[in-house]
């Protein structure tokens, strides 16, 4: 009987032992239970938090956003849940955190001044927080992503980032920021993004000079002072819309060495000899005194003669360059367009010339990727693909015949008057009133077709404002574009209205039409036809599983499509309209995939007497070209890097910057330009949704034209008009079939008749 009960005894012992695990694993720490209740009431016990209570067993019962090691809540990932209210007072009792979420919420007051102390990832983004960056950040020596963006903060950032040397993105743009930046930024040994962009900062950046980045925005600030040298090294940055010193920053003030130990000594002894030692060291003294005002004459009188001698070679500058103005002005009326392509407004050509050879200086190396014009006598001992050199020699070719030509080309009356001015017959820029080729329509029609602007009739949000659809009582299905007053330069309505007669005469079949726009009770309004197809953008980077893949013909047709639009606003518009944010999410589709490109001449809408463009009407981030980052200048050549970059998001299928990715795989230029000419490594490249249903050829040739628009140098990219020829003939010689499944590449091509003589 006995050993019965002790053989019942060892089952019910085998069989908690069993159990116990279970029940250690689904027991949470009190203390975190605690945190989370508290913070559970402070955000107002949102219902979308669902399985959330004041008290329970968070790890046990999978609260929503939650994730547990054991015992301990390691991650709170709770984004983009509407979630309002406060976060309370006990987040520093989460001893195990690692990952916390609250991105795109509408929480708000401040962020609580202790948070958990062993963090990894830290995402307040886009929420309503006020105040400042609480100083327990400065304990997290284990952070390695901070995101404060899109909030409202202010004050000065704090000298917190000493001991964060883990810290590799840092991300507080769009908050109104105070200050100079703190001295601590400069032990962020580790950080490769950095975004300060749209705040009050002020003061130098050099604090920021010695940080090894991938990626830095500081743009639309009040940084001054000069851009530190050691910026031209960074992959990805935007400085724009601040008051920076123009030019390189000055060398650093020659050595000059003191005067020599033995004369001091000299000096030193035959004073002692004959003197007490308080008259000695005031002779001494007075001799050192005499020797700084020695050393100071000799610079102020070099800096003298430098400043009359610049100031005598820049008014003969000035005579030489008024000469030539007067002397041009008949060759400029026949032909507005250099061979450098055409300049923004308020650029002279000097100026162009002398920040193209600033580039050519002082491009960073990551940049440094070209594909050359060949030279007649040397090849400067480049290796450059047979195919490359096939795309240049007929791009080169399409340059002749195109110069050839030019002089025979007429434009549509319509188009003569596209831009600031109007050219007359004795080919003066004289300002011009055209007629507005846009209907007007009122405040109240765009709001009974939007239901009041309302939230389900919202489709996009671009550079200046949101974008709605507007369906009207006739049926008829437009988009209405609602700019946003803070965002535009031109609120006098005489200055707006001839901004949009400028741009109601835009006309092609890939660019949307501006049918209408709404001048009345402050309001400014765009009406444009309606693509209901999505964005390119959305299509290559936001497509479910559902939806069908984008295939190889459909890519090529868009470019090309796209390219002819940016050819129209370059060389056929007259002056030339530069598009300024050119961007995948700028290219509308429709039902047959056909582009439309949009946002063309919004950029008139902004202050056109500036030389530097703000950053909001400039391609997001990873679009902009090196130029424009390095000296805020923007042109027509900055519109085919952008264009490249397009190139590359539909050949990869990738974004254009993806923090999410591997540090060398983050900016898509930087990683996919070195290996355009590698065919196995550009077979590696393409967007795995394509299935390896592409021709290998037309990939190589899409490639090449890819690698000339992305060069560095503004002047060695290729104007559009070789580029629609280009993809013009990319179209003519391949067409696509499946793939088979006994191939070894992965993927086939067959050439069409007509190419079996170009095969190389």
């Amino acid at each position: 009987m006995m050993g019965l009960h002790f053989s019942v005894f060892v089952e019910l012992l085998s069989l908690l032992l069993l159990l116990s695990p279970l029940i250690v694993l689904a027991t949470t720490d009190p203390s975190d239970v605690q945190a989370l209740g508290v913070l559970f009431g402070s955000l107002n016990n949102a219902p979308q938090l669902t399985g959330w209570k004041s008290s329970g067993d968070p790890c046990g019962e999978s609260w929503k956003g939650v994730s547990c090691e054991g015992s301990a809540v390691i991650a709170v990932q709770l984004p983009g849940l509407g979630l309002s209210g406060t976060l309370g007072y006990l987040l520093s009792d989460l001893l195990s955190l690692r990952t916390l979420d609250l991105s795109n919420n509408n929480i708000h007051d401040t962020i609580p001044y202790q948070l958990p102390p062993n963090l990894t990832y830290l995402n307040f983004a886009s929420n309503n927080f006020s105040g400042n960056l609480p100083f327990s950040i400065s304990t997290m020596a284990s952070l390695t992503y901070l995101n404060a963006s899109h909030n409202s903060l202010s004050q000065s950032i704090g000298d917190i980032f000493q001991n964060l040397q883990s810290l590799s993105e840092l991300d507080v743009s769009f908050n109104n920021l105070a200050g100079n930046l703190p001295d601590s930024f400069s032990s962020l040994s580790n950080l490769s993004s950095l975004f300060l962009q749209n705040n009050q900062l002020t003061g130098p950046v050099n604090v920021l000079s010695n940080l090894d980045l991938t990626n830095l925005n500081i743009a639309n600030n009040h940084f001054d002072g000069w851009i530190p040298q050691e910026f031209k090294s960074i992959p990805n940055l935007m400085l724009g819309g601040n008051s920076f010193n123009s030019g390189p920053a000055p060398p650093p003030p020659p050595y000059m060495s003191p005067p020599s130990s033995g004369a001091h000594n000299h000096n030193h002894t035959g004073s002692s000899a004959n003197t007490p030692h308080g008259q000695d060291s005031q002779a001494s003294n007075q001799n050192h005194d005499n020797d700084k005002k020695k050393l100071a004459i000799g610079p102020i009188i070099g800096i003298s003669l430098g400043s009359i001698l610049v100031t005598l070679c820049a008014l003969l500058f000035c005579i030489n360059f008024h000469k030539k103005i007067f002397k041009s002005k008949d060759e400029e009326k026949c032909n507005p367009r250099d061979s450098l392509g055409s300049l923004p407004a308020g650029t002279d050509k000097g100026e162009w010339h002398q920040i193209s050879n600033y580039m050519s200086m002082h491009a960073p190396t990551e940049w440094s990727f070209q594909v050359r014009e060949p030279s007649s006598s040397s090849s400067n001992g480049q290796l450059v693909p047979h195919e490359s050199e096939a795309i240049k020699q007929e791009m080169q070719e399409q340059r002749v015949k195109n110069s050839i030509s030019s002089t025979n080309l007429k434009l549509p009356p319509a188009e003569t008057m596209i831009g600031d001015k109007a050219y007359n017959k004795n080919g003066t820029g004289k300002r011009t009133k055209s007629p507005v080729a846009a209907t007007s329509y009122t405040v109240a029609s765009l709001q009974t077709a939007t239901n009041s602007f309302s939230q389900e009739c919202l489709v996009g949000e671009g550079s200046l404002g949101r974008v709605y659809r507007a369906e009207f009582p006739s049926g008829k299905i437009l988009a209405v574009k609602k700019i946003d007053s803070a965002a535009v330069s031109l609120q006098e309505e005489d200055n707006f209205l001839e901004a949009i007669s400028n741009m109601s005469r835009l006309r092609h079949l890939n660019i949307t039409t501006l049918l209408g726009y709404c001048v009345e009770h402050g309001q400014r309004l765009l009406i444009y036809e309606y693509i209901g197809n999505g964005t390119l953008h959305d299509m290559l980077h936001y497509a479910d599983d559902n939806s069908e893949t984008l295939p190889w013909n459909a890519r090529v047709k868009i470019a090309l499509g796209t390219a002819r639009a940016i050819e129209y606003l370059h060389e056929v518009c007259l002056p030339p309209v530069v598009h300024r944010n050119f961007k995948s999410a700028n290219i509308l589709l429709d039902e047959d995939l056909n582009p439309h490109l949009s946002d063309c001449g919004l950029a008139a809408l902004t202050a056109n007497t500036q030389r530097q463009v703000p950053t909001q009407m400039i391609g997001s981030f990873g679009y902009s070209a090196p130029e424009f980052a390095m000296s805020g200048l923007y042109t027509v050549k900055s519109d085919v890097y952008s264009f490249g970059v397009v190139m590359l998001e539909l050949l990869t299928g990738r974004k254009p910057l993806d923090s999410s990715r591997t540090r060398s795989e983050q900016s898509l230029v930087g990683w996919a330009t070195p290996q355009l000419h590698d065919i196995d490594a550009l077979a590696k490249m393409v967007d795995p949704a394509l299935k390896g249903i592409y021709p290998a050829k037309s990939l190589s040739r899409f490639a090449d034209i890819i690698a000339l628009c992305v060069q560095s140098e503004p002047e060695f990219r290729p104007p559009m008009s070789e580029v629609v020829q280009a993809l013009v003939r990319l179209m003519q010689r391949a067409s696509v079939v499946k793939r088979r499944s006994g191939d070894e590449s992965g993927f086939s091509y067959k050439i069409m008749e007509h190419e079996a003589t170009d095969v190389s």
